[in-house]
């Protein structure tokens, strides 16, 4: 560890790329044609793009060196070969498959796993997870605990799965699960970590309803990195030690490689079961590609390969968590309510504590996400009622938390820029209580957080 208090990156720039510089009155123009939907604006018009994490990070120098090697070969690839190498050196899964990104590794492992009457029981899913659930006829299960829903605590593994209700929903149903699934990091809860302790359990009570495990890997490098600082006995470990035991308690994963694999685009879905993976990759040939690109081109099979060596490396995630941390802790000594502790990759404010006089069905998150933009520039994502408060039978009610999320891409800002978003959050949480909220004047029937459009409420 350093001594010293100051978060420097590891790394040089080599590139620069101009942010335009909008001014508050464009930005109010910007919103009424975007119809209040941050997903709906021009990314130039956004000073600090703080949407995604997904597939928006800065790839290193032997990332880019990396690809010139990538050969497309249709079938065979040597690039898929390094590609299939890296994850199964962190992830000793018998099958691996490419996929061009996260969500459709879950299309085609829910399409063929799910269905009507089946349950998918999970820590938190998030939102194209559930869609793709939901698309099936089946159902999406959240059994995260207590704490995972209590933004003000500091319980260090809010991930967790509740292994109380896992075994009663497996008493009760267990016919309707074809696989439990477990988030890692658990990003619809803040970004919070599962520990080793609650895998293993987890395992433990679906090897006794001979029930599969898998894992949503997206952020396995900053879990395994909370495990090692935060988990009894774990401080001396190497990171890749504790992903591939993360690995060894599951029985395969759906992964978008646009996250901890510090990559554009990709990602794949592993598995144990031959029969299984026999009937996904037949869906991945209708869907995405043969079974050696899976809809990548090889020198993005390439960047994966060598993001997935860097990703695991302790001057990076000492870095990428703890730049986190800076943004969050200091919001929360301001009196900030933010989710605690802070998670991996994202700031998770805590719109329903800062905003409550706006009702739940009204979106807080949503208004305090417009004002971020407003203000500063700032563009976040809502994580709470438009997001998860629509269900399948046209039904709306408050989820259980309403938060815009901050996340942070990958080797992208400097500390600077996260000073300045500091700036831009105090100065909107001065003027919270002003705030209106806001009503959805169209909304597509799936995922409508992505296009809906919105108004004020007067």
């Amino acid at each position: 560890m350093s001594d010293f208090k100051t978060i420097i990156e590891p790394f040089r720039i080599k590139s620069v790329e101009p942010i335009r510089m909008t001014t508050r009155e464009e930005r109010e123009g910007f919103l009424r044609e975007a119809g209040y939907n941050l997903f709906s604006l021009h990314a130039d018009t956004v000073i600090i793009d703080l949407l995604t994490d997904s597939g928006t990070g800065a790839m290193s120098s032997e990332q880019w060196a990396a690809m010139q090697r990538g050969d497309e070969s249709y079938a065979g690839s040597p690039s898929w070969f390094r590609f299939e190498a890296a994850v199964k050196k962190l992830f000793a899964f018998k099958h691996i498959i490419p996929t061009h990104q996260g969500r459709a590794a879950e299309k085609i492992l829910f399409s063929v796993i799910g269905g009507k009457g089946k349950v998918v029981p999970s820590n938190t899913h998030f939102d194209t997870t559930r869609a793709n659930v939901e698309a099936t006829g089946a159902e999406g299960v959240d059994l995260v605990i207590a704490e995972g829903k209590v933004p003000s605590s500091r319980h260090p593994f809010k991930g967790n799965v509740d292994l109380g209700r896992l075994e009663s929903l497996l008493v009760e149903r267990g016919a309707d699960v074809p696989a439990v699934f477990v988030t890692v990091t658990n990003n619809s809860g803040g970004g919070q970590p599962v520990s080793l302790e609650n895998l293993r359990g987890v395992r433990a009570v679906c090897d006794r309803f001979k029930k599969p495990l898998f894992l949503d890997g997206c952020r396995f490098a900053e879990n395994a990195w909370f495990i090692r600082e935060r988990e009894p006995g774990q401080g001396e470990r190497e990171v890749a030690d504790i992903v591939r035991e993360i690995g060894s308690l599951a029985d395969g994963m759906t992964m978008s490689a646009k996250k901890d694999a510090i990559a554009n685009i990709g990602g794949w879905l592993a598995m144990n079961d031959d029969q299984l993976a026999q009937k996904c990759r037949t869906v991945l040939i209708l869907t995405e590609g043969f079974p050696t690109y899976g809809g990548l081109a090889g020198r993005d099979l390439e960047a994966i390969a060598q993001g997935l060596e860097e990703v695991v490396q302790h001057d990076y995630l000492r870095y990428r968590v703890g730049s986190t941390a800076y943004l969050g802790e200091r919001l929360s000594a301001a009196g900030v309510p933010v989710v605690l502790p802070i998670g991996g990759h994202a700031v998770f404010l805590d719109a329903r504590a800062m905003l409550p006089h706006i009702d739940p069905l009204q979106y807080p998150g949503q208004a305090l996400a417009v004002e971020l933009y407003r203000v500063g520039g700032v563009r976040g994502c809502e994580i709470g009622t438009v997001m998860f408060g629509r269900h399948p039978d046209g039904s709306e009610t408050p989820a259980a938390m309403d938060l815009v999320r901050l996340a942070i891409p990958r080797r992208m800002y400097t500390q600077s820029h996260i000073d300045y978003v500091l700036e831009v959050v105090f100065k909107v949480a001065e003027n919270a209580k002003k705030l209106p909220g806001y009503r959805i004047s169209w909304e597509p029937p799936a995922l409508r957080h992505f296009t809906a459009r919105f108004e004020p409420v007067a």
